[in-house]
């Protein structure tokens, strides 16, 4: 499972980093090549951990996620950070958990770039298809399909938001993360 969370960790970086407003378009780059890295063998990483081609793909897309993000993060790593300071859940496999619940929530500003990060990743139907992908990835690396799932009972939901709120990763976002915005985001990860 920490080839799951660390692997999706680093395909968190990168597509944060690929969607933040921020302008830098090196980090773009490398964050394209990056999520290309870990949709190409994060699966056979996890499946045949002795693999050491696919690790070392692995490894790369993590470095270049950890450079990528130089542009900045966003709603994922805003809401995990409290999750897993306050839960005690692993950072990656929170930041895959609420990924799909990001995805929806920053929709509207990341359609066509993520559109053409689809085409560039070989996955059909643009944002759509990418949305799926994510959702098949973490079937398939056993990730739980929401914050319940992963163990976080009776949260507290007030604490978390502001917390969320009073995270650096929140200014990357590409939708202003508010107190009400950022309180339905929260509730659709459960």
């Amino acid at each position: 499972m920490i080839t799951a969370g660390t692997g999706m960790d680093a395909f968190a970086h990168c597509l944060e980093a690929y969607c933040s407003p921020h302008y830098h378009p090196m980090s773009q780059g490398i964050a394209l090549e990056g999520m290309r890295l870990v949709a190409d063998n994060l699966r056979t990483a996890f499946a045949t951990p002795g693999d050491l081609t696919a690790r070392a793909n692995m490894m790369s897309a993590a470095l270049m996620g950890a450079v990528a993000f130089q542009k900045g993060l966003g709603a994922i790593h805003a809401i995990s950070h409290p999750i897993g300071a306050m839960y005690h859940t692993h950072h990656g496999t929170t930041n895959a958990v609420v990924m799909q619940p990001v995805l929806r929530f920053n929709r509207s500003a990341v359609e066509d770039r993520l559109a053409r990060a689809a085409a560039y990743l070989g996955i059909e139907g643009g944002f759509d298809g990418f949305y799926d992908f994510i959702g098949a990835l973490n079937a398939d690396l056993g990730i739980p399909a929401n914050l319940t799932a992963l163990g976080v009972t009776a949260p507290d939901m007030d604490r978390i938001t502001a917390s969320a709120l009073a995270d650096p990763s929140c200014g990357g976002n590409p939708v202003d993360m508010t107190a009400e915005n950022t309180r339905a985001l929260l509730e659709s990860c459960f």
